[in-house]
């Protein structure tokens, strides 16, 4: 396999080159870029595996650099913030990164995401790859998933998810009513083996209750979350 190319989008220099360093020696190919119009310009110059991205940039912030990526093509983003506030979260990830690091961060959980979010992306390769399976679907009231198509229709309107959305919805959806614990969802969804990353589920689980309704996915303190359904 050819050298796993990631854009660093940090304009602190300091921390880019941290940045960097690291993942070089992990055996990936590095690119920085300092500002919002360097970073979508090096995303469309050459193609990228991954990206890391800074959300507090100069010249437009990382919120429209994610939005301009994905317009160009997916790419899976991992989001670094120096701000905890929860709406900078939720609008990230509706606007196509699939998980975010709160500044300061170790550079060996970072590591282990970067790897974490390729794995995700290989496997939907090696899917993609496969015979076309027959249509599949997933119907709990008035949600229908179609798993071939990867739509999500809420009474008859399509309701757009990010990739992680997805496949965190069908996850909750394959055990109706079953309380899965946040390990258990990491673990499913991102790839992961421990539970430093619970909040990511959190933040989440907020993005399709507002994308959903706020009932239908049920919190149980201490533990995970449940699908709700009438049936």
């Amino acid at each position: 396999m050819s050298e796993r190319r990631v854009l660093v989008v940090e304009d602190e220099q300091t921390i880019a080159e941290s940045i960097a360093t690291r993942l070089r020696a992990e055996g990936f190919e590095v690119e920085l870029a300092g500002d919002g119009p360097s970073a979508v310009a090096a995303f469309v110059a050459r193609p990228h595996d991954l990206v890391v991205l800074d959300i507090m940039l100069p010249g437009f912030d990382g919120l429209e650099v994610c939005r301009r990526l994905q317009a160009e093509r997916a790419v899976p983003v991992l989001m670094l913030t120096a701000r905890d506030a929860e709406t900078d979260l939720l609008v990230g990830l509706a606007v196509g990164a699939d998980d975010y690091l709160t500044k300061p961060f170790s550079m060996r959980e970072l590591v282990a995401r970067t790897h974490a979010l390729l794995r995700r992306v290989d496997r939907a390769t090696e899917l993609a790859s496969a015979p076309p399976p027959e249509e599949k679907s997933l119907t709990l009231d008035d949600v229908e998933i179609s798993l071939t198509e990867r739509r999500v229709r809420v009474t008859g309107e399509e309701v757009h998810l990010t990739r992680t959305e997805f496949d965190l919805l069908v996850c909750l959806m394959s055990r109706p009513r079953a309380v899965l614990p946040r390990e258990r969802l990491l673990s499913a969804v991102w790839g992961w083996t421990d539970s430093a990353g619970s909040r990511t589920v959190d933040s989440h689980i907020k993005a399709l209750r507002r994308k959903l309704g706020g009932d239908r996915i049920r919190t149980v303190h201490g533990v995970g979350y449940a699908w709700e359904t009438a049936r």
